[in-house]
């Protein structure tokens, strides 16, 4: 049977690495050969979870045409954030909860996009469709996956559904919400070891709005300062990354898991259109965002308004 590669986004997060897993997982019990891969590095968040459930990171893969036909996405639909030769390889599904812009198939795909804060929500509804039972690692990857992408459920992204289904995943998976968490999200927090490269890479995605092109990375952290203490260097870093991709802006937003507001630095011709979208004032191109942790749900939407004009 041909192989199939399952894969989320590039500068992958823990809901990415685990839903390639997981899914993968699901299709081999279904009698798919499909195989988990990734695009990026993983974070110290989504190591965490491996090496408290026992599973393997996925291997790293730089394209996938040039080793299968067919593909299945998770997490991401959008094509600048997947792999390098996507229109290549033929799309038979995608599973995502993010906004549809920049995809289009030649062959129709099974889609199964819903508006909850994670993919492994979506995933935990497909296994009981199926009639697949979960098992207990398994069950650890998906509700790392929605603490993760729910900052354990002080996201405006996330719903009931995710809620409900964190509950049931942590009791087969045998963790404690909180505590297990708490310590998953405070792993991927810690940033003192990261290079300034690897800051503004780790979870990092590429938007076009309107005839813009831009950039957006998320850093979570316990305390702000620990990368706004290096803001000359990260200035050049992105400086540096604006003028390799052509970029009309980049916009780092550091988050801070405690106290669930973000602090923004932004860099490009589009400095004001981030003013605007977000009604802030830029001093030393940043700024204070109150309340926002969400990229999806409160960054990207706001600044499409106001870009795609």
């Amino acid at each position: 049977m041909e192989k199939v590669l399952i894969f989320g986004h590039k500068s992958p997060d823990t809901d990415t690495i685990t839903s390639a897993i997981v899914y993968a997982d699901l299709k081999n019990k279904l009698g798919v050969n499909a195989e988990p891969v990734r695009l990026g590095e993983i974070n110290g968040e989504t190591q965490y979870a491996l090496d408290h459930f026992g599973v393997e990171v996925p291997r790293l893969v730089e394209t996938v045409a040039n080793e299968v036909e067919n593909v299945i996405l998770v997490d991401h639909n959008e094509r600048q954030q997947s792999a390098t030769d996507v229109d290549s390889v033929r799309v038979l599904e995608v599973i995502d909860h993010h906004r549809i812009a920049n995809f289009e198939t030649s062959d129709p795909l099974y889609y199964r996009a819903e508006p909850v804060g994670c993919t492994a929500t979506i995933l935990n509804k497909l296994y009981k469709e199926h009639g697949v039972a979960i098992e207990k690692n398994i069950a650890g990857l998906m509700v790392s996956a929605i603490i993760s992408d729910s900052l354990l459920f002080k996201s405006p992204t996330c719903t009931d559904q995710d809620i409900a289904a964190a509950r049931e995943l942590a009791e087969i998976a045998e963790v404690d919400l909180d505590s297990y968490g708490l310590e998953m999200l405070k792993a991927g927090a810690d940033v003192s070891s990261k290079s300034v490269a690897e800051l503004i890479s780790l979870d990092a995605k590429e938007f076009t709005m309107g005839t813009n092109k831009l950039e957006i990375a998320q850093v979570n952290v316990v305390d702000t300062n620990d990368v706004f203490n290096r803001k000359a260097e990260v200035e050049e870093a992105l400086t540096a990354v604006i003028e390799e991709k052509g970029l009309d802006l980049f916009l780092l937003v550091v988050t801070d898991i405690l106290e669930n507001d973000s602090k923004i630095l932004a860099l490009g011709k589009l400095t004001d259109a981030v003013e605007k979208a977000y009604n802030v004032t830029l001093e030393g191109n940043t700024a204070v965002l109150k309340g926002v942790v969400s990229r999806k749900k409160q960054i990207v939407p706001k600044l499409d308004t106001v870009l795609a004009k």
